[in-house]
């Protein structure tokens, strides 16, 4: 089966509509970060939102960690899924459920060594789904995704196989090893951001070769 797309980063209506157009499943609208590119206003997450046709999915990516501040977030933004791109207690899985019946739950887990595969499985069973980015939360300041790299792809494999959920794969994503890292992972999901740009403006062209690697 040909994996979703979800395309990251959108910076404007006129990229949404784009990436829309070239057959993307979602796309995401990143809010305010400690490190990476793509950050937008809420207004305008919440204007590029209103205008996504159903049934593409529109994501905010949010850092908040308790669920009063992500559920806030949501409702101003009011997306209908959200990517929460930092770890987060158990509790906030519940809390969000119940006070946000309808929207999905993504969470992100970045992947490092063995240790993440634990990590993905003991979460998978709070969301909806899980996206396999390259990040790393331990630094100072915080690497949440947008890096532009690649990471251990056997380990997605292995998450992949065990998950009870779908599973995005991010990371380093582009044209040229869009093709093998579906061979190698067999994600539900691919996740786009950087490999689609040039000059951090969305690039139709890259973004239609990305999707010709998939067919």
């Amino acid at each position: 089966m040909r994996p979703r797309v979800k395309v990251c980063c959108i910076a404007s209506v006129e990229e949404a509509r784009a990436a829309v157009a070239c057959g993307a499943a979602a796309v995401g609208l990143v809010s305010e970060m400690p490190s990476g590119p793509g950050v937008i206003p809420e207004e305008l997450i919440a204007e590029v939102a209103a205008r996504v046709p159903p049934p593409v999915a529109t994501f905010l990516l949010t850092c908040g960690q308790d669920a009063a501040s992500i559920i806030g977030q949501q409702r101003r933004c009011r997306v209908n899924t959200l990517q929460l791109c930092d770890r987060v207690p158990a509790e906030v899985y519940a809390g969000l459920r119940a006070e946000l019946p309808g929207v999905s739950l993504v969470q992100v887990v970045h992947v490092g060594g063995e240790e993440s595969f634990d990590e993905a499985l003991a979460v998978a069973r709070h969301v909806d789904a899980l996206l396999l980015d390259s990040g790393n939360q331990s630094l100072a300041v915080k690497e949440l995704g947008g890096t532009g790299r690649t990471h251990d792809w056997r380990v997605s494999r292995r998450i992949v196989e065990a998950s009870p959920v779908p599973v995005f794969l991010a990371g380093g994503l582009r044209p040229e090893n869009v093709a093998e890292a579906v061979s190698t992972v067999g994600p539900f999901g691919l996740d786009v951001c950087s490999g689609v740009r040039t000059e951090g403006r969305l690039d139709v062209e890259k973004l239609r070769r990305f999707f010709g690697h998939l067919d």
